[in-house]
């Protein structure tokens, strides 16, 4: 459920544009003031699947995830989105194809909408922005690459590791279930990981 809907200058990303991006403050303002700006509740679905893809998600507070759904009807988590990322159907936004995905609202969220059509803008005015939005998309597909080779041959500890360094914050905010569905196991493997890694910390403390 849609909270609220606004179109104020979006501050989190604003300050994002500028700590993050290097951006001078007017130039953050003047590209962040037409972006649209909601809230969702928890539970809220912001994209299903079938549907088209039309923006990306900024998150500027809360937390959102993305998954798909297998014939079986069980959830596979693809992605995380707490503050400060973004979440994107990227073959739906790009290409126009039907979303395979959904995205959640895992916690009430805050979001800013970003059209594609503001990425291209927005290198076209400032050149730092450009550099730094094709900088941002290898490293997705480095990060998508590195999870697709987890997923295939790596043990569940060390995808579990990698989980914790890719989102050091989510632990407490994640339910457990979304985390092994993240990482590719069952719950009941996930606790066992976790209570043989905190008896191997308690061994060399």
């Amino acid at each position: 459920m849609i909270k609220n809907e606004n179109l104020i200058i979006p501050k989190d990303f604003t300050s994002y544009l500028m700590k993050t991006v290097g951006l001078a403050e007017a130039e953050a303002e003047q590209l962040s003031f037409p972006l649209k700006r909601k809230t969702y509740e928890k539970g809220s679905i912001l994209l299903k699947k079938g549907d088209v893809c039309q923006h990306s998600f900024f998150v500027e507070k809360g937390l959102l995830r993305s998954y798909m759904l297998d014939e079986s009807g069980k959830e596979h988590v693809i992605q995380f989105a707490p503050e400060n990322w973004f979440i994107v159907d990227r073959s739906s936004v790009y290409f126009n194809d039907p979303s395979e995905s959904y995205i959640e609202a895992v916690e009430d969220t805050e979001t800013v909408f970003i059209a594609e059509d503001f990425m291209c803008h927005a290198a076209e005015v400032s050149a730092v922005f450009g550099r730094y939005n094709d900088k941002l998309l290898h490293n997705h597909i480095r990060q998508m690459q590195k999870r697709i080779n987890l997923l295939l041959g790596a043990t569940a500890e060390k995808r579990y590791l990698n989980f914790i360094e890719m989102y050091p914050d989510l632990l407490l905010r994640v339910p457990q279930w979304m985390i092994a569905s993240y990482l590719g196991i069952t719950p009941e493997s996930l606790s066992r990981v976790r209570k043989e890694l905190a008896h191997k910390n308690f061994k060399t403390s």
